[in-house]
């Protein structure tokens, strides 16, 4: 038994988008963009998903960031700010959740 059924495409996602392009978008460029600090930062110990929320989470409470995008695979944390950030924050911040800052990558 076959059934047609007729779909019309509505809407779909901008190339830039997260889901459109060949890359998902952090936000960071767009940030950039706009005078943002980008950093990136390696950090020692990040195994999961849920090591990613946890660094995420406590960078994110820094005053004057605006995003963070925490990668276990690489160890690499990605933080979009307002201003440059001091380095004894950001390595507080990731000491609280748990793991360890090893420098600027």
């Amino acid at each position: 038994m076959s059934t047609q059924s007729d779909i019309e495409i509505i809407e779909t996602a901008p190339a830039s988008s997260c889901c459109g392009g060949s890359s998902c978008g952090t936000g960071a460029a767009e940030a950039g963009a706009q005078g943002a600090v980008t950093a990136v930062y390696q950090v020692k110990g990040m195994t999961c998903g849920h090591c990613e929320g946890a660094i995420s989470e406590e960078v994110s409470a820094i005053a004057g960031v605006t995003s963070v995008t925490a990668v276990a695979a690489t160890g690499l944390v990605t933080v979009v700010s307002e201003a440059p950030l001091d380095e004894a924050a950001v390595r507080d911040a990731v000491d609280e959740a748990g793991y360890e800052l090893a420098g600027t990558a």
